[in-house]
């Protein structure tokens, strides 16, 4: 496309974005006030900018068809049970002893199988106040364990930011997946030397009146193995086309997996409804992707691109520094993983590329950088995290920079494998 927007028109619409999701608009309409604003300031005609902002939406529908289709293997994992019976299992096996490792695993595991990050913590956190106020554990350390483990889960699952990034840099799925492997694991032995680190924040203690009732029976959650299924047979059907070469795209791996984990798990009956719920939560997502969509339509036609470029090399800094910093920007800009993956993979592609740097890397740096700041107080995470523990706006805060951490920790990792070291 021809239309040219400036930089400035573009980082004055992505503030507006920013300024307005921060004042509570629903981010769709701040995303499109935002590429609106920014295209017509960066020099383009108002025509010229619609054709820009349609042209962005346009480039998300593969993105979204796929993330709609993995609703159903999310919906199984949580309507089922499944999700809540991984969870019970791996804090059960490793013990209260562990007890913030336990917390920690359990989420990962959760969120790398498919779950939203933030349904991971409140499906775990009522297992996690029982065992805090067991062992005398404070709010703020078992909800680090658990988005700690989150993200370190997130970045290694069939989720909308690893579809969203394997789209826009064309490479396999199951390769953005694994690149998030070695980052996730290192992130979740910060965790685990953690563990000593108990916080004693009298505010943020648990009482009796914060885990009644939270327990949901065990009787009728599925067993663990048959859980594991689900998320097990789509992966094994996204391996094959590394592995042998049969390529199945993940708008029919995800739910195959989906469907066959609720056969096994005995609850085929219920499918409808599993469905119905997996689609619910990935329509928000979708829905997202259309905003952002219309912003990286702009932001990409413009000279964002190379004057960050430029700007990184008069620094003398390695142009690859560019994927987890744009991560970084676009989800503290968004407060979400998934608006900051996708909004800096479409922006950010064709620079990274042309600049040398392979798919696979730049998806694993940019995915590693919105790990950062995603858990900013403008975005729903913060909330529903420490809602899930009863957590006060003041005590929730608190777990900001130890969670930033362990983004960059994430992110440090991931810039070595594909950055320095390739």
């Amino acid at each position: 496309m021809d239309i040219q927007v400036s930089a400035l028109g573009a980082i004055i619409g992505l503030l507006i974005s920013i300024v307005l999701i921060f004042m509570k608009v629903p981010p769709v309409y701040g995303l499109f006030v935002g590429a609106l604003a920014g295209g017509m300031i960066g020099g383009a005609s108002l025509e010229e900018t619609i054709e820009l902002m349609i042209s962005g939406a346009q480039d998300m529908i593969t993105a979204i068809l796929r993330i709609l289709a993995a609703g159903i293997l999310a919906g199984v994992l949580i309507k089922t049970g499944g999700a809540e019976s991984i969870a019970r299992t791996i804090i059960h096996k490793i013990g209260e002893t562990r007890a913030l490792f336990a917390l920690a695993l359990a989420t990962l595991i959760l969120t790398a199988v498919g779950v939203f990050v933030d349904i991971a913590v409140v499906t775990v956190a009522p297992i996690a106040l029982v065992i805090a106020k067991n062992a005398n554990i404070s709010k703020t350390a078992i909800l680090l364990a658990m988005v700690g483990g989150g993200k370190a889960g997130n970045i290694m699952s069939p989720n909308p930011n690893t579809i969203a990034l394997s789209d826009a840099f064309a490479t396999p799925l199951t390769s953005v997946m694994l690149a998030g492997v070695l980052p996730g694991i290192v992130a979740l032995f910060l965790l685990i030397f953690s563990e000593t680190f108990k916080f004693n924040e009298k505010d943020a203690k648990v009482a009796l009146t914060d885990i009644e009732h939270k327990e949901s029976p065990e009787t009728k959650l599925p067993s663990f193995k048959a859980a594991l299924s689900a998320p097990l047979v789509a992966v094994v059907l996204l391996s094959l086309r590394p592995t042998f070469g049969i390529e199945i795209d993940p708008m029919v791996a995800l739910p195959l997996g989906g469907i066959a984990g609720s056969i096994l798990m005995g609850q085929f009956q219920g499918i409808i409804d599993q469905a119905t719920f997996g689609l619910s939560k990935m329509s928000n997502v979708a829905v997202l992707l259309i905003g952002t969509g219309l912003i990286a339509g702009v932001i990409t036609n413009s000279t964002l691109g190379d004057v960050l470029i430029r700007f990184i090399s008069d620094l003398g800094l390695p142009v690859y520094l560019l994927a987890p910093l744009a991560g970084t920007m676009m989800s503290a800009a968004t407060a979400s993983t998934t608006s900051g993956a996708i909004v800096a993979g479409q922006v950010f592609n064709t620079t990274l590329l042309e600049s040398g740097i392979s798919g696979i890397a730049g998806a694993a740096m940019i995915h590693a950088g919105a790990t950062v700041l995603d858990h900013m107080p403008h975005g729903s995470f913060y909330h529903a995290t420490g809602g899930s523990v009863q957590m006060s706006f003041k005590a929730r805060l608190k777990v900001v920079p130890y969670e930033t951490l362990v983004g960059l920790v994430i992110t440090a990792v991931s810039v070595i494998m594909f950055g320095v070291v390739s």
